[in-house]
């Protein structure tokens, strides 16, 4: 059995990422690859009802209690569906993951970076992705495309969203050679064109092909 691939999709509210992830699952599965798709938070039955709450609740979050809800999903996340088809030799492909735990509750909402990077590595328990896209698009992009139906997520408004952002790109400083940026402004197709070379490099480096 061949060696899986862990593939995560990263981005601020409105950069086209799940639309890319769909586009690459299509991709592989003509190459013939197992693929399967999933998503933080919300992939397992626990994480729905977890989903549920971070973006749809109406009473007041705290921030702290929001960032353990998402480690608390990661968690269940990794261990039941992520490692186990990894080991079969699936390529997983994941909307969301810890970077988006460091850009939106550590650099958008102020929590601390070092004890969250030290919570996600407890959650994630060794497994970290071979691949992390991150989908750029500037804030005016991101909100036109969001639209005036938000969740609780996106409804924080542009200064948070500005620092979310900036904090992914801190992220791809910090992590050049497993983060690769997309530029998530032009069309659908151009990003895909975009996207379908990085990953047609790391099938090369990862599995030899």
């Amino acid at each position: 059995m061949g060696k899986g691939l862990f593939i995560t999709f990263e981005g601020i509210d409105g950069s086209g990422k799940t639309t890319q992830l769909n586009k690459v699952k299509t991709f592989l599965e003509t190459k013939g690859y197992n693929v399967i798709t999933t998503r933080e938070p919300g992939a397992m039955e626990l994480g729905k009802k977890i989903r549920e709450i971070l973006l749809h609740y109406e009473g007041e979050v705290s921030d702290k209690s929001e960032m353990f809800l998402f480690l608390a999903d990661r968690a269940q996340h990794v261990e039941k569906l992520i490692k186990p088809a990894i080991e079969e030799g699936k390529i997983v492909l994941c909307d969301r993951h810890t970077d988006s735990t460091i850009a939106y509750q550590g650099y958008g909402r102020g929590q601390d970076i070092n004890i969250l990077k030290d919570l996600n590595r407890i959650a994630v328990n060794g497994i970290i992705p071979d691949l992390t896209l991150l989908f750029d698009v500037s804030l005016e992009t991101s909100q036109n495309r969001v639209g005036d139906e938000k969740d609780r997520m996106e409804s924080s408004g542009i200064e948070f969203l500005k620092k979310v952002r900036n904090g992914y790109l801190e992220l791809l400083k910090e992590h050049p050679r497993r983060i690769k940026i997309i530029n998530a402004n032009n069309n659908i197709e151009t990003v895909f064109e975009e996207t379908k070379t990085v990953i047609e490099k790391t099938l090369q480096e990862k599995l030899g092909v």
